[in-house]
């Protein structure tokens, strides 16, 4: 069967472009609408933000899931890539680019779109400061333990729980990680395009990103070495709407 992937079709690129945008728009509003209703008090805030997350994500899973995987996640499409070059069953290296492309252009919009219908500046870099050692530690387990828990799904064979599933771990992490579980690069760059709650200065950006490319190394060695091969009901192909073309199901 033809690669679920195999070329870099606009729908696919489409569909990562506007997941990102929809859930960075809905990271940094919640946020925003948290800092306004709960002023006095950081923990609810918080609390609203990561609720607000964990639903928007599951719901961002089950729409853009049939056509692009929902990926999301540069370190998701990076860690599909990888970890299906010998199956040929991962996304290309072309359609890579394209993902992390849309994926990055599609966050940088969501941060815009928040500001801007929270009445914000468009573009308002933040001037929250994120730069310390716990704090890309703290991103480096919650990529890792995000790259474990998709790709254990996958190879698995479990892929329809995906949802439920990278919402709760999300929304988990936002408590149990020092650095609120960013977990995604495209995401990290975004977040820095809003002076808000959720907003992480541009200098800080760069160690969250290598922390998070240090999770998804962790994450991959941890996948080789509790799923060294793949359900095989993760190699189903099936007839999908979007392209009449045979894919691998997948969710991710």
């Amino acid at each position: 069967m033809p690669d679920r992937r195999s070329d870099l079709a606009w729908r696919p690129v489409l569909a990562e472009y506007t997941g990102t945008m929809l859930l960075v728009a809905a990271v940094v509003g919640s946020g925003v609408m948290a800092a306004t209703l709960s002023p006095d008090d950081v923990g609810l805030q918080l609390l609203e933000n990561s609720v607000a997350t964990t639903f928007a994500l599951g719901a961002l899973i089950l729409i853009f899931g049939p056509v692009s995987g929902a990926h999301l996640n540069p370190v998701v499409s990076i860690a599909d890539w990888f970890l299906g070059r010998r199956t040929r069953t991962g996304l290309t290296a072309r359609a890579l680019a394209g993902y992390v492309v849309a994926q990055t252009a599609g966050a940088i919009t969501g941060s815009i779109l928040a500001n801007l219908m929270f009445a914000l500046p468009a573009v308002e870099m933040s001037r929250t400061d994120r730069a310390a050692g716990h704090l890309w530690l703290g991103e480096t387990v919650a990529t890792a333990g995000l790259v474990l828990l998709i790709f254990a799904l996958v190879r698995s064979g479990r892929p329809g729980i995906a949802p439920a599933a990278v919402g709760a771990y999300i929304g988990a992490a936002y408590w149990f990680t020092s650095s609120t579980s960013f977990a995604n690069p495209a995401v990290t760059i975004g977040r820095a395009f809003t002076d808000t709650f959720a907003g992480i200065t541009p200098a800080s950006v760069p160690g969250f990103v290598l922390a998070q490319l240090g999770g998804l190394l962790v994450g991959v060695a941890l996948i080789h070495a509790l799923y060294p091969a793949p359900h095989p009901a993760a190699l189903i192909t099936v007839r999908t709407p979007t392209t009449g073309t045979d894919r691998r199901t997948s969710v991710s």
